[in-house]
C-alpha cells in the first residue's frame, strides 16, 4: 500500500507546481541571505547566530507531508551526526497555515515535542526565506559553507520510501566532501517532496 501511494503523492506533487511561485532561488555557487526566524521554544534564530558552525544544514520541511514525515528521522540523525562537526541541521517550515492547517505554528511546536527535535524548527511565516531560497518541496535541501555559499541543493537521498534501500546519501557526501576541503560532486539532484504550501493571493 505504502509504495502504491508514493507514485500517486509524486504525480500530484508535479501538478502543484505549475501553481508555485515564479522565481528561481539560490544556485551553487551563490551566497545564501541569513534570517532570523521563530522557533518552536520561541526564541528568534539566525544562522550568525549558531555558534562554532562550519556549515549550515538548512531543510525545508514541514508537519504534515507523508515525504517530510518519511526523511524526519533521517534528519535528526543527520543533526546528531553532524552537529557535533560543526554542521547543524536547521529547519524551517515554510508552508502557509491558512492553506495547510496541520503546518501551523501550534503544530509544529506539537510535532517538535512529540519527536524530540534536537535541531531548530523555524516558522517562515512570511514565505519569504523559502521564496528567497527558492524552495518548492518538503523536504528541500540547501547545504552551506562557514561563509553561506550554497554547495548543495537538492534531495537528502536516493530513496524517499525506504531508508534501508538508499543506495546514495548526497547531503552526507556534500558534508564529507566539505569537511575534507574537497569540491562536492554532484552539486544539485531533484528535491523530492510535497509542493510548498503558498499563500493564496
Amino acid at each position: 500500500m505504502k509504495k502504491a501511494i508514493f507514485p500517486l503523492l509524486l504525480v500530484l506533487a508535479a501538478i502543484s507546481t505549475a501553481f508555485a511561485p515564479v522565481g528561481s532561488g539560490y544556485t551553487v555557487g551563490d551566497t545564501a541571505t541569513d534570517f532570523n526566524l521563530k522557533n518552536v521554544d520561541g526564541t528568534m534564530v539566525s544562522l550568525a547566530g549558531i555558534k562554532d558552525a562550519k556549515g549550515y544544514i538548512v531543510v525545508f520541511t514541514c508537519n504534515h507531508c507523508p515525504y517530510a514525515k518519511a526523511y524526519e528521522d533521517r534528519i535528526i540523525e543527520l543533526h546528531k551526526k553532524y552537529a557535533p562537526l560543526g554542521y547543524p541541521v536547521v529547519a524551517i517550515n515554510p508552508n502557509d497555515k491558512d492553506v495547510q492547517p496541520a503546518d501551523s505554528f501550534d503544530k509544529m511546536v506539537e510535532r517538535a515535542n512529540m519527536k524530540s527535535y534536537p535541531f531548530a524548527y523555524l516558522y517562515d511565516e512570511t514565505q519569504e526565506i523559502a521564496r528567497t531560497y527558492g524552495a518548492t518541496r518538503t523536504p528541500h535541501v540547501y547545504l552551506l559553507d562557514a561563509k553561506r555559499v550554497v554547495r548543495y541543493i537538492g534531495a537528502i537521498d536516493d530513496n524517499s520510501e525506504e531508508p534501508s534501500e538508499v543506495k546514495e546519501k548526497y547531503l552526507e557526501s556534500a558534508i564529507d566532501a566539505l569537511r575534507a576541503g574537497k569540491d562536492v560532486s554532484v552539486k544539485e539532484t531533484k528535491a523530492i517532496g510535497c509542493s510548498i504550501k503558498w499563500k493564496k493571493a
